[in-house]
Formats: structure tokens, sequence, C-alpha cells
């Protein structure tokens, strides 16, 4: 549990781990913290966008669409391996989900499945969009997987948190699969590695 950082460590935390960071327009103060708050925080969530092409890929996740205003996450992890800010604060991303699970993240312990979507998601979870078409087909190159994890531990290494504090939305809330085309707990082991 924990205040979220700045926008200013977020970036600093992010760049570094090592990632190239692009900031698109006004990221610092995009967001939906007049629907509530953000934080504390306890953990990253990842997803897969269904989407294909970079520049629509982030402009999708800055703006949003109808039904679900942007943005739609923190961070947009492109194909490339950059990580592009869209948003700050609340973001349209992780949605209602598990309290055991939240409480499971808290602990940095084993994740319960995932049965009811009763809490509040956005105000606790950075969230990073990862392009993939989430078909299970659509490759997920090593410069992504690898910008997921740095991306990933930065935010731990900023909070310290272990891998245990990554999730990803099939995890969180019941019918979701993303992100789908790696295992999470494969991921999970690259930011453990990496937080050594």
């Amino acid at each position: 549990m924990a205040a979220p950082m700045s926008a200013g460590s977020f970036l600093k935390a992010l760049k570094e781990e090592g990632l190239t960071v692009v900031e698109v327009g006004n990221w610092r103060t995009h967001n939906r913290n007049a629907k509530g708050a953000w934080g504390p925080v306890h953990g990253v969530m990842l997803h897969h966008t269904v989407t294909k092409g970079a520049a629509r890929t982030v402009d999708l996740c800055r703006k949003g669409y109808e039904g679900l205003p942007g943005p739609l996450c923190h961070g947009v992890i492109t194909k490339d391996g950059r990580v592009h800010l869209v948003g700050y604060g609340r973001a349209n991303h992780a949605g209602l989900g598990d309290d055991e699970v939240l409480r499971a993240v808290i602990a940095e312990k084993a994740l319960p499945k995932d049965n009811e979507a009763n809490t509040d998601g956005n105000a606790r979870f950075y969230g990073f969009e990862c392009e993939n078409l989430g078909d299970g087909e659509d490759p997920w190159p090593e410069e992504q997987l690898e910008a997921i994890e740095k991306a990933a531990a930065a935010v731990c290494r900023h909070h310290g948190w272990n891998e245990r504090s990554v999730i990803g939305h099939l995890e969180w809330q019941p019918g979701k699969v993303d992100p789908r085309g790696f295992t999470m707990n494969s991921m999970r082991e690259r930011v453990r590695d990496r937080l050594k």
C-alpha cells in the first residue's frame, strides 16, 4: 500500500529502468480523478489492447471510446518496446475486481482465483496497456516483453514491492483474458529476476 508516486517520479523511475519513454500530450494531468480517488496503490496491472498499429493504439488508449473515456491506462507499451505515457492519475483500465485478489496483492502472496467483481481497481493499480491483438497468435516481440518487464519492475522498485505486486487483468476481473500470449507467472519471474 502506498501513495501514488508523482508524475515526475513515475517518468524518472521508467527512464532509470532503461526504458525509452514517449510523453504524449498533457499526460501528467490527463486522468479520471473527477470520478474518484487514485490511491492508495497496491500494484501494477497488465493488459493487451486488441489493436494493431502503434499510433492508433496510443491514440485509443489516450482518448478512450464511446462509453469508456480515456485515459485507459498510464502507459502504452508498443511492439517496438517504447512506453507511451498517455495519462496519470485515475485511469479506466482495471474496473471492478475481486477483493480477495487485492488482499493477496497487498500481502504479496499467491493469487486466489478471481470470482467476483466488488472492488474498484482503477483506484488501486498502475496500468500498462500492451499493443497486441490478444488472439493468442499475434506475436510478442522480445523488445516488448522486456519493456513490460522493465515497466513493472520500475514501479515495484520505487515502492519496494516484489513481483507478486504485478498482475494481469485476467487475474483481477472474472471473464477477462488479458494479457494473452504470455503467462503472468513467466512475467512475474522476469520481474523478480530484474529486481534482484
